[in-house]
C-alpha cells in the first residue's frame, strides 16, 4: 500500500475527528473586532457606520439594495474606531468596521423575535437575521427559502453530514442545540409548505443520530426523520446529499428546488430556531479549533469578527510556529496569509498545521492511474481537465463536463503524482465561462 494510499485509509477510518468530544467552550469577548462587509456570495454591504459611532450587539451596521446579499450586525457593543480594507481570503479587498468593545454586551435598542404569519414575512425575517449558509457557502438563506417554484418544494433536507476531517462543530451543534434544530426546521418546513423533513448525518456520529431520534419521538414529530449517511467524504456536499436521499440527480446548473428539495446546513437551521425566540441576528459563530500547530484544539463560539490571532490565544497559542492555517477544512477551506485576518460568518473551521502537517510532495508526471475518476463522486475525468486546460481547450472542457465539478479535492487528494487537479478544474470552468460556451 502506498503512503498516499495509508492517509486516505486514515481519513476514510478516522476523519480527524478529534474534536468531537470537546463541549463548545465560549470565548471571551476580545478587545478588538473587525467585521467584514463582505459575508456572502453576492454584492458586499456598505457601511451604516463611522468612526466614533456607538454600537451595541445586533445593531445593523451594514447593508445593500443588492438583491443577493444579507445585512451585517454588530457582534459586540463598543466604538467604532476606524473603517479598513483588508485582503481577504477570497483574494479581494473587503472593508472591514473596526470596533473597541466595551466588553459590557449590551444588545440594540428593538431586538425582539420576528412577528412571522405568512410566506413573504418568514422570508423578511430570515433576511433581516443576516443569515448565510453557515456550512461554508454562505448563500443568502432568504433567497433560498423563496424559490420561485415554492409550490413544488415537498422536501426539506437539514445536512448535518459534516464530512470534512477535522471539522466537529456541527456536530456539537446537534448535540447541544438539538431543540433549536427542530424547531427551525419546522418552521422553514412550514413556510415552505414542505411534506417530509430530513435531517441528514453521517453514521460516525450516532450520538447525534440517537438524540434526534429520541427527541423527534418524545415531541411526536412525524414528518421529521433522521438519514443516515456513509461516512465518507463528500457526502454532505449539497449535490450527492440530494441524491443519496431522493434518487435525485441535481446537475451542475440545476438548483434543488427544481427537484423539490431545499437544503440547509444543520448551523443555520439551529440559529434560525434560536432566532425565532430572541429576535438576536447572527453575530457569534461556533467553529473547530485543531490542527498540530494548536496547543489546545477545541470547539468554541466567538464574536464575528474576531481576529484569529485572539482564537489561536484562547485556544492556548501555537505549538509550533505554524505554516499553513485554513479557514474551514482541509479539503475545501482556504489557507490564509495572515492570522490577524477576522472570521467571517460561514467560518466553521481555523485549523494550523506544522511544516510536517502541511507538507505536500512535490508534483510529477501522470501516470494514468485513474485513481482521480474513481474517487470523483461524479465519475468525471480530472486529468482529461487538467490536459485541456493546459492547451487552453475551452470546448474540449466543456465537451468532458467540467462545468459539473464541485471542486471538493477528491481528485487532489488521491493523486499520487500531487497533481493540484481540484485547481486546475476550477481554472478550466473560468475558461469555459470566459469562452461563453453553453
Amino acid at each position: 500500500m502506498s503512503s498516499n494510499a495509508k492517509h486516505l485509509h486514515s481519513i476514510d477510518a478516522g476523519h480527524y475527528k478529534n474534536t468531537a468530544g470537546c463541549e463548545t467552550e465560549v470565548m471571551p469577548i476580545p478587545d478588538i473586532v473587525k467585521i467584514s462587509m463582505s459575508q456572502n456570495i453576492g454584492a458586499p454591504c456598505k457601511p451604516l457606520v463611522k468612526k466614533g459611532d456607538e454600537v451595541k450587539v445586533g445593531q445593523l451596521i451594514g447593508d445593500t439594495d443588492a438583491f443577493v446579499s444579507v445585512p451585517v450586525h454588530s457582534s459586540v457593543s463598543g466604538t467604532v474606531t476606524g473603517i479598513e480594507t483588508q485582503r481577504s481570503a477570497m483574494g479581494g479587498n473587503d472593508t472591514l468596521v473596526v470596533i473597541e468593545a466595551d466588553k459590557k454586551q449590551e444588545l440594540a435598542e428593538g431586538i425582539k423575535a420576528p412577528e412571522i404569519t405568512d410566506q413573504p414575512s418568514f422570508v423578511k425575517a430570515v433576511r433581516d437575521s443576516g443569515l448565510v449558509g453557515l456550512g461554508g457557502a454562505s448563500f443568502p438563506t432568504h433567497i433560498k427559502f423563496n424559490p420561485k417554484n415554492i409550490d413544488d418544494v415537498h422536501t426539506f433536507i437539514v445536512n448535518g453530514a459534516e464530512c470534512e476531517p477535522f471539522i466537529t462543530s456541527d456536530h456539537r451543534t446537534m448535540l447541544e442545540d438539538a431543540q433549536q434544530v427542530i424547531d427551525g426546521a419546522q418552521m422553514i418546513m412550514k413556510y415552505l409548505g414542505t411534506e417530509q423533513g430530513y435531517i441528514a448525518i453521517e453514521e460516525n456520529k450516532p450520538d447525534a443520530i440517537a438524540n434526534f431520534d429520541k427527541m423527534l419521538a418524545e415531541q411526536g414529530i412525524s414528518n421529521i426523520k433522521t438519514f443516515k449517511l456513509q461516512a465518507r467524504y463528500p457526502k454532505g456536499a449539497e449535490r450527492v446529499l440530494i441524491y443519496e436521499i431522493t434518487g435525485k440527480h441535481c446537475d451542475a446548473g440545476v438548483l434543488p428546488a427544481d427537484l423539490g428539495v431545499i437544503v440547509s446546513n444543520v448551523t443555520s437551521v439551529a440559529f434560525f430556531g434560536q432566532y425565532l425566540k430572541d429576535g438576536v441576528p447572527l453575530t457569534k459563530k461556533r467553529m473547530t479549533v485543531d490542527g498540530d500547530a494548536v496547543n489546545t484544539p477545541k470547539n468554541i463560539i466567538a464574536p464575528i469578527g474576531t481576529q484569529i490571532h485572539d482564537i489561536m490565544e484562547f485556544c492556548g497559542g501555537y505549538k509550533s510556529a505554524p505554516t499553513k492555517i485554513l479557514m474551514g477544512g482541509p479539503m475545501m477551506g482556504r489557507a490564509i496569509f495572515s492570522d490577524k485576518m477576522p472570521i467571517v460568518k460561514n467560518n466553521n473551521a481555523l485549523l494550523a498545521f506544522s511544516k510536517s502537517q502541511a507538507f505536500i510532495p512535490e508534483e510529477t508526471a501522470c501516470i494514468h492511474c485513474g485513481r482521480c475518476h474513481v474517487a470523483c463522486p461524479f465519475d468525471l475525468l480530472p486529468t482529461g481537465f487538467a490536459d485541456a486546460y493546459e492547451q487552453r481547450d475551452a470546448q474540449r472542457l466543456s465537451d468532458l463536463q467540467v462545468m459539473q465539478c464541485m471542486e471538493c479535492g477528491s481528485c487532489s487528494f488521491v493523486c499520487p503524482a500531487r497533481r493540484p487537479l481540484s485547481f486546475m478544474n476550477k481554472l478550466g470552468k473560468g475558461l469555459v465561462k470566459e469562452a461563453g460556451i453553453k
